[in-house]
């Protein structure tokens, strides 16, 4: 009999342990939030997605550089004398049009390398975290301003340009008089 009673007791003393936790958080209020309503608020230092402003890009190619898993493409075109492409937010001069900066997303690590080397600051890290698709192709963030006629317009201006640099380095080489070779003494 008196073990009978000891393993009730031990019985009742375990609950009582395990509940203990329960009941003391019974009365506490919940943390839980409503999560597509209501948004953690995030760290001041939390790395995202990429974003680009392009009227600050100047096409140096040192973000895409220091990209560990190649995600960034850049291409660019000399802009030809005469066109005024602008300034960026902190006074550089641009000198490149920017006919492609595609960043893919699904690639992305999110190691934050790219923003630092950038000498206009125009690549960061956003507070936007929820992005996903259902289409692989989506993750390919175009960023270019430029569409597809402006962009082989700007191509044809700078050949055009080019060829006709090469045309007149060429008119000022022929018109130049060839020294003569001086005379070889005979050797007699």
């Amino acid at each position: 009999m008196k073990q009978y009673f000891k393993n009730t007791w031990d019985g009742i003393y375990t609950v009582l342990v395990g509940m203990r936790i329960t009941f003391k958080h019974l009365f506490t209020p919940a943390v839980t939030i409503q999560y597509p309503e209501v948004k953690v608020k995030l760290p001041d230092r939390v790395r995202n997605r990429l974003y680009v402003n392009m009227d600050d890009c100047i096409g140096c190619d040192q973000c895409a550089r220091a990209c560990p898993v190649s995600c960034i493409e850049i291409e660019t075109v000399k802009s030809v004398p005469g066109e005024d492409l602008g300034i960026t937010s902190n006074g550089k001069k641009k000198a490149l049009w920017v006919t492609k900066f595609d960043i893919d997303i699904a690639k992305c690590c999110y190691c934050q390398l790219c923003v630092f080397p950038c000498p206009t600051e125009c690549i960061y890290m956003t507070d936007v975290y929820e992005f996903s698709e259902y289409d692989r192709s989506n993750f390919i963030y175009k960023f270019s301003t430029l569409d597809n006629e402006e962009v082989e317009q700007k191509k044809i201006n700078h050949e055009k340009f080019q060829a006709e640099k090469e045309a007149q380095k060429a008119a000022v080489a022929a018109a130049k008089p060839k020294p003569e070779a001086p005379a070889q003494p005979s050797a007699n």
